[in-house]
């Protein structure tokens, strides 16, 4: 089996029905692509969980060292982390029954998409949420 993501009709209407993100490795420095991506998510009109151990705020919400830890289900997990802790992270969506987990341009782990996607979650690899919503919905 060879990974391939959705259409462009299958991430419109997947950037269209959610409404939280937890953002896994989002950084509290303002010059991080996470923190840029978060923010403009934020002002699409997201709700943001933040995920990164050691940080109790950001963007104005409480952080979360972990999935787990979290107090709901996100509708989508976006991933700022490097490709060889994608693993755990689908591990954990797959045991919480997350249902799309996004994976940030360079994030690429065609093992866990594809168990990812066996779990019937919806997997969007190597792609920026934020140019996809610029050219797929503003």
């Amino acid at each position: 089996m060879s990974f391939s993501n959705p259409d462009a009709g299958g991430i419109k209407s997947l950037l269209q029905s959610i409404h939280t993100i937890a953002v896994v490795g989002l950084s509290p420095k303002p010059s991080r692509p996470s923190y840029c991506v978060a923010a403009a998510l934020q002002g699409f009109g997201y709700r943001i969980i933040p995920v990164r151990p050691a940080v109790d705020e950001l963007l104005g919400e409480k952080a979360y060292p972990d999935l787990y830890t979290l107090p709901e289900l996100p509708d989508l997990v976006d991933v700022f982390r490097a490709s060889e802790h994608v693993g755990p992270i689908v591990d954990a969506c797959i045991e919480l029954g997350i249902k799309a987990i996004w994976l940030q341009d360079g994030v690429i782990n065609e093992p866990a998409a594809e168990k990812a996607v066996a779990a019937g979650i919806t997997v969007i690899m190597d792609r920026c949420i934020y140019r996809d919503y610029l050219q797929l919905i503003d």
